[in-house]
């Protein structure tokens, strides 16, 4: 007994001695492990900017609309997950997005409720296959009817709280919240750790029917996810996912709020702290003018529907229009709609303006001539000849009709196909003799194409766009040198609408290739008043390059162009020569080929007005007008294009009235106030 006391005593000793060291000599470090901490910078989305149109006119704007949202901890469990939402299931409805629940999620849900699925397996398959390989055949024997016990509500909820990320709030529902389900989640805050109520927003169009080139703004796509949070984004943050919306994102965005979030070894939040209040995305003033957007998109639609009931246009479908600013650039419209025969209804086809490559046809003869006039070939009143040229080989160039010998002018005014053919047959060191070979340096057709980019045909515009298209160059072999002649009345390289704008507003203004602007303004942005906040940036003309022609060239083919308009022999003169706003233009009709290789024509025009002052270019482009050759019988492009200009000067001229009638009646409130003052 004195032995086993002892021993006792010896051991209780050691656990004192041992205590001690624990508690008075490693008391402090120990003391410190348990009241670890980690500290952690969440960010949180702040409201995204808003777009204005030229005249100021708010088009895109956020709505606010009541959200439910979910913060999960660091590490949160399953069943812990499961548990909110069981809860939450009670208290709110998710709608259509129950329907995006997939039947592996459903599967895995069912196993979390069915303790893992255990009575899927025998205990000789737990014991002879892996985690994964016992996982995989849970799975495949989980049965439709075991499915229908699964509550679609409940899955729905349970997998938008699985995908939030840590300490970051994340949307559980904010399409449809009714005032009844806010209130009850309100009521029930203290049962559902981590679930809160708040105000999000929603993005919304005033236009909602037009201009889709705007973009829209959703999370971020899986295939941009590592683009995204490499930049610091999360997951459930939404972004611009095409177009304006898309290009403009680190502008709209904003500066995200920053909270510190300290939490305990378990991940429990103990404390938090704001690092930075967060900014408003800057709102952006764009070039577009949407009053007019629209009437042009209007006017396009009943000129498709005018246009499909004339013979021989089933190939036809759709139509482009481009009006710029020649002098700033400024974008003032793109518009683009396509007509579904079988829906009787209409697509935005918007971005066709620079992602769609046509042949333009004769609207191409300024740059032509113009290329003359550099190379040499010809001279301001050069004379040629216009007749059938024959070549040795079954070629073949003529216009619409002969015109015998004319001057350069009067091969703009009525659109000859063979004065341009013969300036691109000289620049490629031929000569004609009727029924003689055609013998040319085709590898000129690189020269006259870049005499052609300084106009911005076949190249870049500068727009912004990833996807602009910038044409496809077509093919000059040696064995059949025939097509470089035709590049000179553009029927071999294809361009873009936008691009055909960009080549007359060059010619309008004299020679300098202006970058098409979409943007006019950045702004900060002004959450306590409607009024727009201070300018941030202002964005300035840009000159991309000036042709490498004399002013005096540009000027003759200007006055060119209005001949087309005005001219006794004018191509375009039906349409615009009694029009008020002096236009000077140019019509195209290119022989092409539609998607089914049937043979149609490209009705394409080009104009700027006023002649003497230019303040408006505009291009048009209907693709496929007509097939098998036939001949136009409504020129729509030349209809859109009077319709367009009517409209843009008409709305000017509105516009200045009204300018004057708020100056006067300001002016008359200004003398009233005088007066009482005085009085």
């Amino acid at each position: 007994m004195n032995i086993l006391f002892f021993i006792v005593f010896l051991l209780f000793s050691v656990l004192i001695l041992r205590l001690g060291i624990v508690q008075i000599v490693q008391g402090e470090n120990y003391r410190k492990q348990v009241e670890q901490t980690d500290e952690i910078s969440v960010s949180s989305a702040v409201p995204r900017g808003e777009i204005y149109d030229r005249n100021y006119e708010k088009i895109a704007y956020n709505t606010p609309r009541k959200a439910i949202t979910y913060t999960p901890t660091i590490n949160p469990q399953p069943k812990e997950l499961l548990e909110v939402a069981k809860k939450l299931t009670e208290l709110i409805d998710m709608g259509d997005d129950k329907e995006k629940v997939t039947t592996r999620e459903l599967k895995d849900l069912w196993l979390l409720e069915n303790n893992r699925g255990d009575e899927k397996v025998t205990e000789e398959e737990k014991r002879n296959l892996n985690d994964k390989e016992i996982y995989q055949l849970k799975l495949s024997r989980i049965t439709e009817e075991d499915l229908k016990e699964v509550d679609l509500n409940l899955a729905s909820i349970y997998w938008k709280l699985y995908r939030a990320p840590a300490l970051t709030p994340s949307i559980v529902k904010n399409e449809g919240v009714t005032d009844e389900e806010y209130a009850l989640v309100s009521e029930h805050l203290s049962d559902l750790p981590g679930v809160d109520i708040t105000i999000d927003w929603e993005r919304e169009k005033t236009y909602d029917k037009t201009f889709h080139l705007l973009g829209s703004v959703k999370n971020i796509p899986a295939e941009k996810a590592n683009y995204y949070t490499s930049m610091g984004y999360k997951l459930n943050d939404r972004v611009g996912t095409s177009y304006l919306e898309e290009m403009l994102e680190q502008v709209l965005q904003g500066q995200k709020s920053v909270v510190k979030t300290v939490t305990d070894r378990s991940g429990n939040v103990v404390d938090t702290e704001i690092l930075s209040e967060g900014k408003s995305g800057y709102d952006v003033v764009l070039t577009i003018d949407m009053e007019l957007q629209a009437e042009v998109e209007k006017i396009i639609q009943e000129e498709i529907l005018t246009m499909i009931e004339y013979p021989n246009t089933e190939t036809f479908d759709s139509a482009f229009v481009v009006v710029m600013n020649p002098k700033t650039g400024e974008i003032l419209t793109l518009a683009g709609k396509q007509y579904n025969r079988e829906e009787k209804d209409f697509i935005d086809y918007s971005n066709g303006t620079f992602t769609y490559a046509f042949v333009p046809g004769s609207v191409v003869k300024g740059a032509t001539v113009l290329m003359g006039y550099e190379t040499g070939v010809i001279s301001a009143g050069t004379v040629l000849r216009d007749e059938v040229m024959r070549f040795k080989g079954n070629v073949t160039i003529s216009s619409v009709s002969t015109m015998g010998s004319i001057t350069d002018l009067k091969a703009l005014e009525r659109s000859s196909n063979v004065y341009m053919a013969k300036i691109a047959l000289a620049i490629a060191g031929g000569t004609y003799t009727p029924g003689g070979p055609l013998i040319i340096d085709t590898s000129q057709i690189d020269v006259m194409r870049k005499y052609f980019a300084q106009f911005g045909l076949g190249v870049e515009t500068g727009i912004g766009f990833p996807n602009e298209a910038t044409g496809i160059k077509g093919t000059v072999k040696a064995t059949e040198p025939g097509s470089l002649l035709y590049y000179g009345f553009g029927q071999l390289d294809t361009y873009t609408p936008i691009q055909l704008a960009q080549y007359v507003s060059t010619i309008a203004n004299g020679g300098y290739r202006m970058k098409p602007q979409l943007v006019k303004e950045i702004r900060e942005p002004n959450t306590n008043s409607d009024e727009l906040g201070p300018i941030v940036e202002e964005f300035k003309p840009v000159v991309l390059n000036r042709v490498d022609m004399k002013e005096e060239w540009i000027d003759r083919v200007k006055e060119g162009f209005w001949l087309v308009t005005h001219g006794s022999q004018g191509t375009a003169r039906y349409y615009f020569a009694n029009e008020p706003y002096d236009l000077a233009g140019k019509t195209g009709t290119a022989q092409t080929y539609d998607g089914k290789g049937r043979r149609t024509e490209n009705l394409t025009f080009v104009g700027f007005a006023p002649y003497d002052d230019p303040e408006v270019a505009i291009a048009v482009v209907a693709p496929n007008a007509y097939f098998e050759g036939t001949r136009s019988r409504y020129s729509i492009a030349n209809v859109i294009s009077r319709r367009v200009l009517r409209t843009y000067f008409d709305l000017k001229e509105k516009r200045m009235k009204e300018d004057v009638e708020q100056s006067d009646t300001s002016t008359t409130e200004d003398e009233e106030i005088n007066v009482t003052e005085e009085d």
